[in-house]
């Protein structure tokens, strides 16, 4: 982007380069002074293209070696007179100084030397080089003997660059000098610490070596794309300042609460029941400040690192017998999970809101404080999460779309400058230098450069000349021997074999071959698993050797028919020989040892399906393009992650050498560590990944909590907003991703082709053996089409079939693709009225009046005024009653139509059957009927409905626990008979109103259950499309599936020792032999792990659960250990495998996730803009609830109270309304706020006393605010929600403050006053009072409700279906990994809390651990479960599988849906704000300004009120004073009396915001028409001046006064003295005439 732009001039008038003497900077000075005397204003911007550190634009002329490295005149016109100078290196790079003072003169040699030093080439060159080698010796642990002195060596350098930079730039902090560069400012606080720490002493010397990790930073400045970037995210962060103190507000308020209701509770274990010498102990639950130490008397859980949690609710974790819910011991995870302080707590939350490890922290609050508080979980895990990350993502994306639009903006400059410079070079008298431009500018182009004048980019002349030069890089000798020797037309019968070889090899018969060939060869690279037979084993290596053969084939044929010349031009072609000599390698080397990882290298034969497959293609070039465009972002964040990683182990490296006994038993490093480098960078992918808070805490228990919690939160946030950028770039690249249609290749349209004579063959042999024309079905379909026109023509009117035939060209058109047709009334049930026809809706096949004439129907349908749509294909012609269709039921009876036409056009029985009709006829046709008005009544649906939740609502009782619920059970019964009496009665009612066919092939009414058609339609039309990025994103998933098979199938299998559960070390067992031979490891064989790469199914899973972030740390530890199969697995044997894993994050899951939520995006846009623009996830209802809330979130408030006139009142009025009163109460409630914060677990009583009394004075102090605005407010103090809100606070922070003293503190805590008070914060998001961010972030939150609530619904209908469906298959699973008393299916509310889980990603690999366990060594099939006659507590893993993946695909769809939604609705709101467009609201604040100044509606003001009145508006109508100038250059009509109307002014000032659009004409007269409408009455007038002409008025006569005043001053002095007194009088008199002039001069002028 920033490249194409290189070609844009510096400015109209452009110049030659010109050297600088020292005459230029005489004649800089001169220009300076006369500026500064003048004190003109400047409105010249910098240009971009001219920047330090770009290339000088090729349209500046040749650059002449006498200049290179030489002071040349500023080109910029903004530097004209700043007293600057440039200088260009060969490579024509703009280096910027600065030639005033605190530097040496720019004629100085000394600095001229230092000038030539800095901008060469090999200067920045060799800067660089030494930081590459500085970081190497960086990531090493242990140095080399001769480190130290290299290390010198570069710091050597490092200092002379310093210098250098000094003299050439000077000593100072402004623009161009050294000082004036924050990167200077880095390199020279980086040199001067290595310095000090050569001779500081030894407790320093780390301080001050860490320091020196920031070097690394400096690649930034010497990569100006690098250095770009950093601008943008450092503006990107501007803009996120409110999203950060929004988030931290939040956090802060969710850590209080948490706090309040969970402090100390994760304390609460279960403790052996003591004996009789021990009860004292157990009493003293606060005596001893310690409690009881962690022991052998806490119960814990087989497998389970920390004790039982417990609590003291029904509904929380319960004691085993024999065991007592104390409080003791510490805090789980260490002691570093706890709700004990206001760090700690927010710790825990904002854990929660990464959702880093979030089951563990639910499970544990849930044992100790019961279930009922998952809601607090769900509002800060989803919404909170949620909401946090769509602002996070909206300003982003943005910020994406800002930059999108200013590279496009800035090409669009590009030409026409372009154009005029170039002109002007061939025009102007410097001829010599143009021809040198020209000929430059030949030699960079490919061909011959008459063309180049066309030329718009920059960039594209360097690539091809580097194009060129790579193509003509070899001598011209090749070219003749590749001419001679490479294209091959030797002989006349060679020349036949080519041809009949290229007639073979380009068959489109051939290229089908050739695609099922390399379909097979992939499905049996799929076939491979382990363990595996000799003979399947023999069967693929054969398969392999056949598929090397057809492909060398290929590759053969393809080269005598293209010659080697030809060949190798196409990319595809070098791809085949690649692959073909792949696998001629492998052939070979099959059996070498530690070779046979080229077996991996099979799958890349899955991408040669895209030769054949355009979209695959064309993502491969959209993502090829966007890669190299994000280049220098890839850049940066491996930039951030190194410095990360080399940080980490700097400052942690050596601590967990020394103190890894506080994190192991056995004093050994664990997997995740940052001693040395590769560790400490794995470690740091893993917290970008999001998985950081285990590793958190063993960085605590060997560094502290102060070192660690800065770093991890650097690495965080830095790390996530680099990601975040990075993949929004890419989303935003593929979203204008367009499937294939016409930019098909060669071998594609073979495919089609080869397929078009397979059919036309199968058709033509089908036609032999059935002995039929072809001609037939023609005709036949021609009868149908002729016999459907006449049936429509018979059966509806004109208009109806015309509108009919209107839809199904547009369906044509459209190539199927559904159109949203929801109008205001399709989602609404007919109202049958007086005047409109009723016809029950009958199928046609069993009407028993099959015609009826024209006139009958015309009758019927009446003047045709009636919109509503009728249900043709199940109407009876007889009946009365016109059903109107909804929107669901017209799709899918146009799908039906068609089927419809190929039977219905059979018998029909003429007019004369009707008299002939027997009386039992006429009276089913009456039961038809009466059915049909049920079945269609309101209340009818609405009971249906009623039951229909019922009976589902029924379903979640049917618990482990109904068998020992006799009487609910029978309940259930019953209320089972009756519901399927009632749908069976439902059933019978829609058969007899329908018919039966009707009501099959609709497919609402055989599932019977109406979802949120809406969301679904919506979810199926965004998604639906994008199947073609989906099978590629499968397609890569497939590939490395198939590598992971081939790198650890089988070698996940280890040895566990029984009695620890431990594995045994390699020294005592090596393999499956010696496992299998041990004793006692009878009952336990040689194991494999759950999750493995053994097959390719099982590897997806695998894949899944790495791709989710859930369980993919084991399954890392497990390849990164493995050796070999049959091997046991030893500590960390295999570290690098770990890089297969790192590779499927980036590429086979971040590229392909954007890929497929692009296509989305994509997808929602284009059906969005059929819409109009509105929501596609919202009903017609709802779109008017979208513009009530966005009225209401930009409403002003209420009408203001009247200030009363009693002089009490009115004192008290004016103290209750004054901003300062606001503030005051604000500070009381941070001030409370702060007080909760500084508690803490086991606090000093008296601190507890001292905040019962401030709570206490706090509600005395609202409660007086609550007093006073009731005295001054009256009634109307009920009349604002906010003030209803306060008075609740005072009503039950009163209550709970007395009602403990009466009730004790045990039903009511102390903390329920705390948190009453608490909730007075929100005050600060309310829309006028609060901070003007806060109300923009909320906005596009609140206007996405409908939509999210939608969404939401659909969620919770599709978790409720699988919640019953858990319950009936898992709920006997034996309890361990992820299901436990809390986590488990046994119950409904139980499963649904699963369900949330895996909504979130969170802890579903535990659970389907559990439910993989289905062997006797596992589990008991025969196990007796008390109350249920079910047996056994195995798993069905099948199942299991089926359940999780389907709902996590579904669940991610919704999810990924509903961040769009929110996104783009800060896309649109921006967009808006963006765009000089007025909406609805901002008519509507100006009609509201305009009531203060017009308070009797008199639709005028007056002239002087118009400035106060353009400065009282909002934004875009709003005018900042001094305004005058710009009202009168409006030219509004006026009144008389000096009086503008109303519509003058609104219409004026519309045209002024939106004289650059194109639609402003529409805008105004809608403006226009739409005030008429609203003010009927409205006063005409006849506008007697405008306020231009008055201005005109008033200068007039300002002149004609003064010229008066001069006159009469002249004939005073030729007066005589005796009249001097009389002609003092008569002046006096003028003087006052003037003065009144003066005044009314003033009162006109605006």
């Amino acid at each position: 982007m920033v490249a194409s732009a290189k070609l844009e001039m510096a400015s109209p008038e452009r110049k030659g380069l010109v050297p600088f003497t020292r005459e230029s900077l005489e004649v800089m000075e001169q220009h300076s002074a006369k500026k500064h005397s003048e004190e003109h204003k400047e409105d010249l911007k910098p240009n971009t293209d001219l920047e330090a550190g770009k290339e000088l634009p090729f349209v500046y002329g040749n650059l002449p070696r006498a200049m290179v490295s030489e002071p040349l005149e500023d080109v910029d016109p903004y530097y004209k007179n700043k007293m600057t100078f440039i200088v260009l290196n060969k490579k024509r790079t703009v280096f910027r100084f600065s030639a005033t003072w605190c530097t040496l003169s720019p004629f100085n040699s000394v600095r001229r030397t230092a000038i030539k030093i800095l901008v060469h080439p090999f200067f920045r060159l060799l800067i660089l080089i030494s930081i590459l080698i500085d970081c190497i010796f960086m990531s090493m642990t242990d140095l080399p003997k001769w480190g130290p002195a290299l290390q010198n060596t570069l710091l050597g350098i490092y200092t002379f660059e310093i210098l250098v930079k000094l003299i050439a730039r000077g000593i100072w902090a402004g623009s161009f000098y050294f000082f004036g560069d924050p990167w200077n400012w880095l390199d020279f606080s980086v040199t001067l610490f290595e310095h000090i720490s050569r001779y500081s002493p030894p407790n320093f010397i780390s301080i001050f070596r860490i320091t020196r990790n920031l070097r690394i930073l400096k690649i930034i400045p010497l990569n100006q794309g690098l250095k770009s970037f950093v601008g943008i995210l450092i503006h990107c962060l501007k803009k996120l300042t409110g999203v950060i103190i929004l988030t931290l507000f939040f956090l802060s308020i969710f850590s209080l609460i948490g706090m309040e209701l969970f402090m100390g509770n994760l304390k609460h274990k279960c403790l052996r029941w003591p004996q009789e010498n021990e009860t004292e102990t157990l009493h003293n639950r606060t005596g001893n400040t310690y409690y009881i130490r962690e022991t052998e008397n806490f119960y814990y859980l087989e497998g389970e690192r920390y004790a039982l949690l417990c609590g003291n609710r029904t509904d929380a974790g319960q004691c085993p017998e024999g065991y007592v819910c104390v409080k003791a011991g510490v805090n789980p995870d260490y002691g570093y999970t706890n709700f004990d302080s206001f760090g700690w707590t927010l710790l825990a939350l904002f854990r929660l809101m990464m959702q880093d490890y979030p089951e563990a922290l639910y499970h544990q609050i849930l044992y100790a404080s019961g279930k009922v508080y998952m809601i607090f979980f769900v509002v800060i895990s989803f919404w909170f999460a949620f909401y946090m990350a769509s602002l996070f993502l909206g300003i982003l994306a943005i910020s994406c779309e800002e930059e999108k639009q200013r590279a496009a903006e800035k090409a669009k400059k590009i030409e026409p400058e372009l154009q005029q410079a170039l002109t002007e070079l061939q025009e102007g008298n410097k001829a010599a230098e143009t021809k040198t431009t020209e000929i430059e500018m030949k030699k960079r182009s490919s061909t011959s450069m008459i063309t180049s004048l066309d030329m718009l980019d920059d960039a594209t002349i360097r690539h091809k000349e580097e194009l060129r030069k790579s193509r003509k890089r070899c001598p011209f000798c090749w070219y003749r021997f590749a001419k001679t020797s490479l294209i091959w037309n030797c002989s006349p019968c060679w020349l036949k074999l080519k041809e009949f070889v290229h007639m073979i090899i380009m068959d489109p018969f051939t290229d089908l071959f050739l695609t099922i060939c390399i379909i097979l060869n992939v499905h049996f690279l799929a076939l491979e698993h382990y363990p595996m037979s000799l003979e399947t084993n023999n069967i693929l290596n054969i398969e392999n050797q056949v598929f090397i053969g057809i492909f060398t084939a290929e590759m053969i044929f393809k080269i005598i028919a293209m010659h080697p010349y030809g060949y190798f031009q196409v990319g595809w072609n070098i791809y085949d020989s690649l692959i073909v000599f792949h696998g001629l390698v492998e052939l070979y080397v099959t059996h070498c040892h530690g070779l046979a990882v080229l077996r991996s290298f099979r799958v890349l034969r899955i991408f040669k399906l895209g030769r054949y497959w355009p979209t695959f293609k064309i993502l491969l070039l959209t993502l090829g393009n966007s890669v190299m465009a994000l280049k220098d972002l890839v850049l940066l964040l491996f930039t951030f992650i190194f410095f990360s990683a080399v940080l980490g182990l700097k400052l942690f490296g050596s601590n967990y050498k020394i103190y890894v006994c506080n994190i192991d038993e056995d004093c050994q490093l664990p997997h995740w560590h940052m001693h040395d480098f590769l560790h400490s960078f794995l470690n740091v992918f893993r917290i970008l990944c999001g998985e950081w808070i285990e590793t958190l805490w063993d960085c605590f228990k060997v560094a502290g909590q102060f070192s660690c919690i800065p770093f991890y939160m650097m690495v965080i946030l830095v790390g996530n907003l680099l990601i975040l950028y990075l993949f929004l770039a890419l989303v935003s690249s593929f979203s204008s991703y367009k499937p294939a249609t016409t930019e098909e290749n060669d071998e594609a349209k073979n495919l089609q082709r080869a397929m078009a004579r397979i059919k036309k063959g199968i058709n033509y042999v089908l036609s032999k053996i059935l002995c039929k024309n072809q001609n037939v079905p023609e005709e036949t379909m021609d009868n149908v089409s002729d016999i459907y026109v006449k049936e429509n023509i018979s059966d509806h009117t004109l208009s109806e079939l015309s509108n009919t035939q209107d839809f199904l060209k547009d369906k044509e058109k459209n190539s199927g693709t559904e159109k949203n047709t929801m109008t205001e009334n399709g989602s609404q049930s007919l109202i049958p009225s007086p005047s409109v026809s009723e016809t029950v809706p009958i199928a046609s096949e069993e009407s028993d009046i099959e015609n009826l004439n024209n006139k009958e129907i015309q009758s019927k349908s009446g003047d045709g005024s009636s919109k509503e749509k009728v249900k043709q294909s199940s109407s009876s012609e007889c009946s009365t009653v016109d059903i109107s269709i909804s929107e669901e039921e017209e799709m899918v009876y146009e799908r039906g139509k068609p089927k419809r036409l190929k039977k219905g056009y059979g018998r029909r029985s003429s007019s004369a059957q009707i008299s002939r009709d027997s009386r039992k006829r006429k009276i089913w046709q009456n039961i038809r009927k009466t059915c049909c008005k049920i079945v269609e009544n309101s209340c009818f649906k609405c009971f249906i409905g009623l039951v229909t939740l019922l009976s589902t609502g029924a379903l979640a009782f049917e618990d482990i626990y109904i068998d020992q619920r006799k009487t609910i059970k029978v309940l259930l019964e019953y209320g089972d008979m009756i519901f399927t009496y009632i749908f069976i009665l439902e059933m019978l009612l829609k058969w007899m109103a329908y018919g039966f066919k009707a009501y099959f092939t609709n497919g609402w009414y055989q599932l019977d259950f109406m979802v949120v058609i809406v969301v679904v339609r919506a979810l199926v039309k965004t998604t639906l499309p994008t199947w073609n990025v989906l099978l590629v994103c499968l397609m890569i998933w497939l590939a490395f599936s198939i590598i992971g098979v081939h790198l650890f199938a089988g070698t996940f299998y280890e040895c566990i020792d029984p009695t620890s559960g431990e594995r045994f070390p390699i020294s005592e067992v090596m393999n499956r032999s010696q496992c299998e031979s041990l004793v006692f490891n009878e009952s336990m064989p040689w194991e494999n792990a759950k999750l493995n790469f053994d097959n390719v199914g099982i590897s997806f899973l695998s894949l899944l659960q790495v791709a989710t972030f859930n369980g993919w740390i084991t399954i890392m530890n497990s390849a990164v250990d493995s050796i070999g199969v049959d091997m046991q697995p030893n500590f960390e044997d295999n570290i690098y495998m770990c890089c297969y894993f790192i590779d499927f994050i980036i590429i086979g899951l971040f590229l392909p996730l954007s890929m497929l939520i692009g296509a989305i995006i994509a997808n929602f846009n284009k059906h969005k803009v059929k819409l109009g623009g509105s929501n596609i996830f919202i009903t017609v209802k709802q779109k008017k609830q979208y513009h009530a809330l966005k009225r209401l979130m930009c409403e002003v408030s209420q009408k203001p109270v009247p200030r009363p006139g009693n002089k009490f009142q009115g004192f008290v009025f004016d103290l209750v309304t004054n901003q300062v009163f606001n503030i005051i109460i604000m500070v009381l409630i941070f001030f409370q706020a702060i007080t909760i914060m500084i508690q803490s677990d086991e606090q000093n009583p008296k601190i507890d006393i001292a905040v019962y009394w401030i709570n206490s004075v706090l509600v005395t102090l609202y409660t007086g605010e609550c007093v006073l605005k009731l005295i001054v407010f009256h009634y109307n103090y009920f009349t604002n929600g906010w003030n209803i809100f306060d008075f609740m606070v005072v009503v039950f922070s009163t209550t709970g403050l007395f009602l403990p003293l009466m009730v004790g503190y045990y039903l009511v805590p102390p903390s329920l006053v705390q948190l009453i008070l608490l909730s007075r914060i929100i005050h600060i998001l309310r829309p006028e009072k609060g901070p003007k961010v806060f109300h923009d972030l909320l906005l596009p939150l609140v206007l996405s409700l409908p939509a999210l609530l939608n969404i939401s619904l659909l969620i919770f209908l599709i978790m409720f279906v699988y919640a019953i469906f858990g319950m009936y298959n898992f709920a006997y699973v034996k309890k361990e990994a992820g299901i436990n008393d809390v986590s488990n299916f046994e119950t409904f509310g139980s499963s649904m809390l699963c369900l949330f889980q895996v909504t979130i990603f969170a802890g579903w690999d535990g659970m389907l651990n559990a439910i993989f366990n289905s062997k006797w060594s596992d589990c008991d099939p025969d196990k007796i479960n008390p109350g249920t006659q079910v047996r056994g507590d195995c798993g069905n893993p099948f199942v299991g599988i089926v359940y999780f993946v389907s709902y996590i695909l579904i669940s991610w769809l919704i999810i990924v849906n509903m961040y769009i939604v929110v996104v783009m609705e800060f896309l649109n709101i921006a967009s808006k704000k963006k765009a000089k467009t007025l909406s609805e609201d901002d008519f509507r604040k100006f009609f509201q300004v305009w009531k203060r100044f017009d308070p009797d509606r008199t639709q005028y003001i007056d002239s002087s009120k118009l400035s106060d009145f353009a400065a009282a508006l909002h934004p875009p109508l709003f005018m900042a004073k001094p305004n005058k100038g710009q009202i009168v250059a409006m030219d509004l009509p006026m009144a008389v009396g000096d009086r503008v109307h109303c519509l003058d002014i609104l219409l004026a000032l519309t045209k002024r915001v939106m004289s650059q659009d194109v639609s402003m004409e529409k805008v105004l007269s809608e403006v226009e028409s739409g005030f008429m409408l609203a003010n009927p009455f409205k006063i005409t007038y006849e506008p007697i001046t405008t306020t231009l002409k008055r201005k005109q008025e008033a200068v007039s006569a300002t002149i004609i006064q003064r010229a008066y005043r001069s006159y009469r001053l002249r004939q005073n002095d030729k007066k005589t003295s005796d009249i001097h007194m009389i002609d003092g009088d008569v002046e006096v008199q003028a003087i006052k005439e003037g003065s009144y002039f003066d005044k009314t001069e003033g009162k006109s002028t605006i």
